[in-house]
């Protein structure tokens, strides 16, 4: 009986060197890869798993270990493009130490991704099942931990303690800012106004604007006047 223990225990590991079953990640990102490509060319409705499989090279089996089902990729997609932008807005805005250099370089960078061609059309994809699988989709806006504008609130946050702005409501004031930065470009280029990224000059009109309107809403200027008379000592 010992010796049948030994010889299934040996079958049943996973060899040295290999991952086990469902736990491969670069296979995990070759699918997820393979199924964003399909969702974005034939939308959510109109992909099936033989679609998916095809685009990722890999077999149906394999798929299945990996994933349930279409909804269950369609949440590992935006889950991983949530983390994607959510970290590269972290490092944009780590260790700014000046609120007016942080808020401009947010404001490019965040900009700049979310009026990309590829950007936009994930999000008509999103807006085209939203109604069908609404809490997925709310992922990509709403995670309370991980997401574009808790990384801002942050920051914010981080500056009302370092005495540079005078913030009562930070969600709200990271909600603002946002909204001033992208949120006309942003639904131009959604709905088809706009048919191309806005031009880096108009971008940068923009979030300058944004950054003023901000700084005079939130900035500590009793701070400011303070350190312009100790400049002059």
């Amino acid at each position: 009986m010992a010796r049948q223990t030994r010889k299934l225990e040996k079958t049943e590991a996973a060899p040295a060197g290999r991952f086990a079953a469902g736990e491969d990640p670069v296979k995990r990102e070759q699918i997820i890869d393979g199924a964003k490509a399909v969702f974005m060319r034939l939308g959510f409705d109109a992909a099936s798993m033989n679609d998916i499989t095809r685009e990722a090279g890999v077999s149906k089996g394999t798929i299945y270990v990996y994933f349930q089902n279409k909804e269950d990729l369609f949440s590992a997609i935006i889950s991983r493009e949530r983390e994607r932008i959510t970290l590269r807005m972290r490092d944009i805005l780590a260790g700014s130490e000046e609120v007016e250099n942080g808020l401009y370089s947010f404001g490019m960078g965040f900009t700049t991704h979310i009026t990309a061609p590829a950007v936009i059309e994930a999000m008509r994809t999103v807006i085209g099942v939203v109604d069908r699988l609404p809490s997925i989709c709310q992922q990509f806006f709403n995670s309370p931990s991980h997401n574009v504008r808790t990384v801002l609130e942050d920051f914010i946050k981080r500056h009302v303690e370092l005495g540079n702005l005078k913030v009562e409501d930070t969600d709200l004031a990271a909600r603002q800012f946002i909204d001033m930065v992208s949120g006309t470009y942003f639904k131009f280029r959604l709905f088809g106004d706009l048919q191309d990224v806005p031009p880096q000059e108009d971008l940068e009109r923009t979030v300058t604007g944004a950054i003023r309107v901000f700084m005079a809403a939130y900035g500590n200027h009793n701070a400011s006047v303070i350190a312009k008379k100790m400049e002059t000592v």
